[in-house]
């Protein structure tokens, strides 16, 4: 890397990193959020109770039941709710938070199972996070790329952290780019918000100095000519980097890239990272 004064352009790059950076790790360590988890419960037919939840929960064709003893009561959608309580049948990826004191009680479907994953403020994973590791930023890992759309979108099936749990994704297309003279491709998983893009990826850095499983790319939305930027200083870690407790899917096959990626986060501290 060559070495020489900082330019406004530069500092404004950092600048905008460090905020995004922060914005991570705040969603990170919400007193909610993935580092407050202290359970991941595969719900079926049998009514069960969780050390970490109130009530007895069990799902079938009708979606999900909990039945509150007396005195129990959970908050969901701003209204409490006591005795029998029907979730419904959640959509793939989808879920309801219901409130139990400073708890919440998150209820969803991953890979076709209904869960029960409580999440608490106090949780010992959340209360010594202290940080993610992370390389430096650096502009020349904001590469250029063009977005290239199937015909239609290609159902795609992944694995995910949990053995034997399937993820699958309407791909809507791919991003073609070049590193280190190389011509790449990574293909791309609707994002969050209208128009953007996710890219699940792994790279010769994978299981050395970031996180072996998986990280996620989010890409803006393509220019009218397809262009697009992949910023890998912004390569984050999913919550399985973090915790078991995450069902995060992994990288499609093709989006293991044969290059080394020196960018982004890093091997969490959680994970034996420095």
């Amino acid at each position: 890397m060559t070495t020489g004064a900082i330019t406004a352009d530069s500092r404004d790059f950092t600048d905008d990193w460090q905020r995004w950076y922060r914005a991570h790790e705040a969603r990170l360590a919400d007193p909610h959020g993935f580092l407050a988890i202290t359970g991941l419960h595969w719900l079926d037919d049998r009514p069960r109770r969780f050390p970490d939840a109130p009530g007895s929960w069990r799902s079938g064709r009708d979606g999900v039941v909990v039945l509150l003893d007396e005195g129990e009561e959970l908050v969901v959608g701003g209204k409490p709710v006591r005795g029998e309580h029907r979730f419904g049948v959640l959509a793939e990826r989808g879920g309801v938070d219901a409130v139990w004191g400073d708890a919440v009680i998150e209820v969803a479907k991953r890979g076709g199972h209904d869960i029960v994953r409580p999440r608490h403020p106090d949780a010992p994973l959340r209360t010594a996070f202290a940080g993610t590791p992370a390389y430096s930023p650096d502009p020349r890992w904001a590469v250029t790329g063009r977005y290239v759309p199937f015909g239609e979108p290609r159902p795609t099936t992944v694995g995910a952290a949990v053995e034997g749990l399937e993820h699958v994704y309407d791909a809507p297309g791919r991003i073609e780019f070049e590193l280190h003279g190389r011509a790449l491709s990574l293909t791309a998983f609707p994002g969050h918000g209208a128009g953007r893009l996710m890219v699940l990826f792994t790279d010769a850095t994978s299981g050395v100095t970031t996180y072996a499983a998986n990280r996620v790319l989010t890409v803006e939305p393509p220019a009218a000519d397809g262009t697009v930027v992949l910023d890998f200083n912004r390569a984050a870690n999913l919550p399985c980097a973090y915790t078991d407790l995450a069902t995060c899917p992994l990288p499609p096959a093709e989006n293991r890239l044969p290059v080394a990626i020196e960018a982004g986060l890093r091997i969490p501290r959680e994970r034996g990272g420095s």
